[in-house]
């Protein structure tokens, strides 16, 4: 499995409903997380609004592509684009991946 970073901006008056979407996140979009190839996915968010994002996947792209063909994905970005800075789109379109320069096994 290949360990993929992420990183979004949270605007900072949208934090606690960020937070609040996130602790009910559609079962469909779950569903959908699994099916399409993301696993160990969490997210972390600073309290200035950093949003890091990781996830182990066989193959983000084809798990990007694979979230991308499904209809709860579309509806999910378009009702989270609004919490987001510096994006233009859905956040799963502009996402900063990193690149990993040390593991622990």
């Amino acid at each position: 499995m290949k360990r993929v970073c992420f990183l979004l901006k949270v605007r900072p008056d949208r934090l606690d409903e960020y937070r609040e979407r996130h602790r009910a996140v559609w079962p469909d979009m779950l569903s959908a997380l699994r099916d399409t190839g993301w696993h160990n996915y969490s997210l972390f968010l600073r309290d200035d609004g950093l949003l890091v994002g990781y996830l182990e996947t066989d193959d983000f792209d084809a798990a990007l592509e694979g979230m991308a063909r499904t209809d709860v994905n579309a509806r999910w970005q378009t009702e989270m684009a609004p919490f987001f800075e510096d994006l233009d789109g859905h956040p799963d379109e502009g996402m900063t991946t990193l690149a990993e320069v040390f593991h622990l096994d």
